[in-house]
């Protein structure tokens, strides 16, 4: 049974839930004309594997479905926030908490992602080896400022800015 369905049965779940499919398509709206970074799907999995290989290399012992669950519906409330101002943190714990338990995540699961969701801005970062640590770090990480033909113009500061490849 397994088998069939995949080990990570309920990450493919939210890939194909309405509410995430709906944001995700708000957002490639919204960000159309976007010259910096966008929140599409390739920034979400590689924010996902990011912190899965930390995960793996600190042996921090936190489940791929948990790990890639926070990834895929952290960023998912910035067509909320284009829209009406609503801080994505806040707006995507919010969809996340219908999506979660709909795709098979429990309550205790569904606590900790949103927990992650929702700090995953704060400089002020959980204890080592949660997983709002890890989606913290990866969320920056994942960015390739060092290629970026924009990064002169970006609003991130020359400190956040990832100059060189660090994971």
């Amino acid at each position: 049974m397994l088998k069939e369905m995949g080990i990570m049965h309920r990450v493919n779940r939210i890939l194909r839930h309405p509410l995430w499919k709906g944001a995700m398509a708000q957002i490639e709206d919204a960000e159309t004309d976007r010259i910096y970074c966008r929140h599409d799907l390739a920034h979400l999995l590689d924010t996902a594997r990011l912190a899965y290989i930390e995960n793996l290399e600190k042996d921090f012992g936190i489940s791929k479905e948990l790990i890639y669950g926070a990834a895929l519906l952290h960023d998912i409330g910035r067509g909320l926030e284009y829209a009406q101002g609503v801080p994505h943190d806040e707006a995507s714990c919010a969809l996340a908490a219908v999506i979660l338990p709909e795709t098979g995540f429990s309550e205790g699961e569904s606590a900790e992602i949103l927990q992650a969701i929702s700090s995953h801005r704060s400089k002020g970062c959980p204890p080592e080896g949660s997983l709002a640590s890890l989606l913290y770090r990866s969320d920056k990480g994942s960015r390739n400022c060092f290629y970026c033909k924009h990064q002169d113009t970006c609003k991130w500061s020359e400190e956040t800015k990832n100059k060189e490849i660090n994971s």
